[in-house]
């Protein structure tokens, strides 16, 4: 008889378990959590601690915060369920839903769908607290538009497989070294 997946979930840390045990760890090093996934139906069972920064997130950091996740989380007495843990970034197919990710995400392309139902792609360039910069293609050229952030329905970055043009880097504010973190 096959274990009952909610029985399994008991012995698995719960969100706000795994937020609270790691979040001054990932916090001191310079990343906040940005969700975490306990999927106790998974064969093994998944935990997924979703990371992001200001600077991004290389490699080795991922390495880093899954290590220290790793030995927090072994100090808890959870029972006898094995998980695989996860420790990613955020990727570009998660959806921007705050300032942070339009300005964490500067200088990348980005479709956005507008609460009037229609769509605007362009770079993402300067964010405060109510909008965001968009850099579109105009006639010739290239031109800024303000958008309120309320007035965005949903954002998507959009991945690019050739370099962007300069000038729409500039207009970004990005110099084009290191756009792309």
């Amino acid at each position: 008889m096959a274990p009952d997946p909610k029985l399994r979930s008991a012995d698995l840390p719960s969100q706000k378990q795994v937020i609270e045990l790691l979040d001054g760890e990932f916090t001191r090093a310079g990343y906040e959590i940005d969700d975490v996934v306990i999927d106790a139906a998974a064969r093994p069972p998944r935990v997924t601690v979703v990371a992001d920064g200001d600077q991004g997130l290389d490699l080795d950091s991922l390495a880093e915060l899954s290590r220290t996740a790793s030995e927090l989380l072994d100090q808890l007495d959870r029972g006898d369920t094995p998980y695989v843990l996860e420790v990613t970034s955020r990727g570009v197919d998660r959806p921007l839903t705050e300032a942070k990710h339009f300005r964490r995400n500067r200088a990348r392309k980005a479709e956005l769908t507008l609460a009037d139902g229609s769509t605007l792609t362009g770079r993402l360039g300067e964010t405060d607290a109510e909008s965001v910069q968009v850099v579109v293609r105009s006639a010739r050229d290239f031109e800024v538009r303000r958008v309120a952030l309320a007035d965005i329905v949903k954002a998507v970055v959009q991945v690019e497989f050739s370099p962007p043009n300069r000038r729409e880097l500039e207009l970004a504010g990005e110099s084009g070294k290191g756009a792309h973190r």
